[in-house]
């Protein structure tokens, strides 16, 4: 095994960011008006994934200040895709959960975006690339969160 570099790593970093960067751009491209923004895309997909989360918290997960964080939900309870709930087990707590209606939008969504990307893993890439990129995924989560 060979040891990686830190000049390596810091090329690493500087393509991954510049790669990261170009897609997250052409994705955003495809941003319809009246669609969920990326921080509401965020906080809901976090709500169905990982299940009800006060705003502070999901503030601290999404690294955004509280303030952002409660623009972001009120939009999105707004539109009757999250609602507020008091914790059961602390009733001055208030839990951010997402509603069915958020859940149907999630997979009715699951978008264009998705099957864009989906599409071009398909046909531009082979699954040994493909099999390459699953793997990744979990790393550039863990990546994220740290950051």
């Amino acid at each position: 095994m060979t040891i990686v570099t830190d000049e390596e790593l810091l090329q690493a970093s500087t393509d991954l960011r510049v790669a990261l960067g170009r897609l997250v751009r052409r994705l955003r491209q495809g941003y319809v008006v009246g669609e969920l923004t990326l921080p509401e895309r965020s906080v809901l997909s976090r709500l169905d994934r990982e299940g009800p989360a006060t705003p502070g918290c999901l503030a601290d997960l999404e690294r955004v200040k509280p303030q952002a964080m409660g623009v972001t939900l009120a939009g999105l309870v707004e539109r009757g895709l999250v609602e507020r709930r008091k914790d059961d087990s602390d009733g001055r707590k208030v839990l951010m959960t997402v509603t069915e209606a958020g859940v149907k939008l999630l997979t009715d969504r699951r978008s264009a975006t998705t099957r864009q990307l989906a599409t071009a893993l398909a046909e531009q890439f082979t699954e040994a690339e493909q099999r390459e990129l699953i793997t990744a995924i979990p790393l550039i989560e863990r990546l994220a969160d740290r950051l």
